[in-house]
């Protein structure tokens, strides 16, 4: 790798730029297709059981790369490897995602999706531990965060508000925009990885004594474990970083459901996460300058002390809000449900929507207004005994109404107030983790140890959803769910603080 001047040492070179425009490259494609808009396009299309195929797919994508990373890792240390295969996963992303938007078959769509996915995955792999060939330990972890930060500000802000513009000027069920959103995509993520293809080159290898041999590779795979687990800062370092990239993952999973749990309205929580991007940019890069100035181990001790904080301020909106929300609820089945359904015509559509219109007036500023305006409707018995019943309920317990209203605004203040912490620390945590990592292990075998570190990241994502999901059903409280989570940050903090000596004696080697 060619050395680093001082002259150079306050700017980028031409390779680190080239290896942090990927990110820009290719974060759309985690906004539009994995996370935002392709999902809910391809629901639509494949009907009732979309939500099920897609998550079959999610979960066929992410296994098979998960399983398959050590091997690529292994392959791709070879000289001459790394950059063909980086190419050959990059391209059947971005080909399998136009793919996508060429049909109009769920089949076909969601095929493409898996092809697309296990690309954009096994694409990041290489680009992580290119990462080594670009720039030394002491620029790693600006670097690594300056990349966090134009992906966040390329790949899943401007791409992402264009298709969102489009959708909402020509209608979210307008095929040219859908289309439209796809499309960008795979443009987006080919054009801005020209400078990569261009200026990127492996630097670190192994040398090949001949042809690639498989039973080679599973014994340089074997070799890596255990040189894993021997290196006691290496060691200390990946259990910790599983145990908080859990939690990390699992709060970006998680947010939105537990907002929709908490009755908290959907455009709200869209707009607060896409604070949460645009402040994770500056933020980023801050985090790097922290590293560089604290050290990045403690730079990584003060991220997971805030997403601990994370934690109590989504405990605390959902146990401020739940109280109300279970108080509410058990006087509309008592004084309002249970006697409009006992009265209801069979059959009868409408009857059904005057319930739920109510139901929704009794959560508006002004209800009496609200259900006065529903009686404008024809005259029918039984929806006038529906709308006297209606009004019967708000004159005995609109109070809760107007108390649990008040709780959700308050609650809606706090999801913002969340949104804004992770975006503080979400991707410099995730930037100077990959740095940090790339300080710790031999340059030469950097492939098959970020092989590793990407199953770490991979399977890391199962503990915390099922700490959430298993104590807020236990408890009946999904915010008991939340603050469980502060396991996972506390474990990972806890080694990272009192393996020290083991840590700084790995970063310095």
């Amino acid at each position: 790798m060619s050395a680093i001047t001082p002259k150079k040492a306050g700017r980028f070179t031409r390779k680190e730029w080239s290896w942090i425009m990927y990110d820009w490259a290719n974060s759309v494609y985690a906004t539009n297709i994995m996370a935002a808009i392709f999902p809910t396009i391809f629901v639509a299309i494949a009907g009732a059981a979309g939500d099920i195929w897609w998550g079959y797919a999610t979960s066929i994508a992410t296994f098979l790369i998960a399983v398959l990373a050590p091997i690529l890792g292994a392959v791709a240390d070879y000289k001459g490897m790394k950059k063909k295969l980086f190419t050959a996963f990059m391209l059947a992303g971005v080909i399998f995602t136009a793919i996508i938007g060429f049909t109009n078959d769920w089949r076909v769509m969601l095929v493409g999706y898996i092809i697309s996915r296990i690309g954009f995955s096994g694409a990041n792999l290489f680009y992580d531990s290119f990462l080594t060939d670009v720039t030394d330990n002491d620029r790693m972890d600006k670097v690594s965060s300056w990349g966090y930060a134009m992906g966040y500000l390329g790949g899943s802000t401007i791409p992402f508000v264009i298709s969102i513009v489009m959708l909402l000027v020509l209608g979210y069920g307008s095929v040219v925009a859908q289309k439209f959103s796809i499309f960008i995509t795979s443009v987006w993520w080919i054009i801005f990885s020209i400078p990569f293809l261009k200026n990127v080159r492996q630097e670190h290898y192994i040398e090949r004594s001949g042809k690639l041999s498989i039973a080679e590779t599973f014994r340089n795979i074997a070799r890596t474990a255990v040189d894993l687990f021997k290196q006691k800062g290496l060691f200390l370092f990946t259990v910790a970083y599983f145990f908080y990239i859990d939690g990390v993952g699992t709060i970006i999973s998680v947010s939105t459901a537990y907002g929709s749990v908490l009755g908290l309205g959907s455009v709200g929580m869209i707009l607060a996460l896409l604070v949460t991007q645009i402040v994770a940019v500056p933020c980023s890069i801050i985090f790097s300058r922290l590293a560089a100035k604290f050290t990045a181990r403690k730079a990584l001790i003060g991220g997971i002390a805030i997403y601990i904080l994370v934690c109590v301020v989504g405990f605390y909106m959902g146990a401020s809000l739940e109280p109300h929300q279970e108080a509410y609820e058990a006087a509309l089945q008592a004084d309002f449900t249970q006697t409009v359904t006992q009265a209801a015509p069979e059959g009868d559509a409408a009857y059904d929507a005057l319930v739920a219109d109510c139901e929704n007036a009794f959560r508006t500023d002004d209800p009496a207004a609200a259900l006065s305006e529903l009686r404008k409707a024809p005259e029918n018995a039984a929806y006038t005994a529906l709308l006297d019943t209606a009004d019967a309920f708000h004159q005995k317990n609109g109070h809760l109404a107007l108390v649990l209203n008040q709780a959700v605004s308050f609650s809606s203040i706090l999801f913002w107030c969340m949104a804004f912490l992770v975006g503080t620390v979400q991707g410099g945590v995730q930037a100077v983790s990959r740095s940090y990592f790339g300080k710790l292990i031999p340059k030469d075998r950097s492939n098959e140890y970020f092989g590793f570190f990407d199953i770490f990241g991979k399977f890391a994502s199962v503990l915390g959803p099922f700490l959430y999901s298993t104590i807020g059903a236990w408890t009946g409280r999904s915010s008991w769910g939340v603050l469980c989570l502060i396991i996972l940050f506390l474990i990972g903090l806890l080694i990272m603080i009192f393996g020290k000596k083991h840590l700084e004696a790995a970063c310095e080697a």
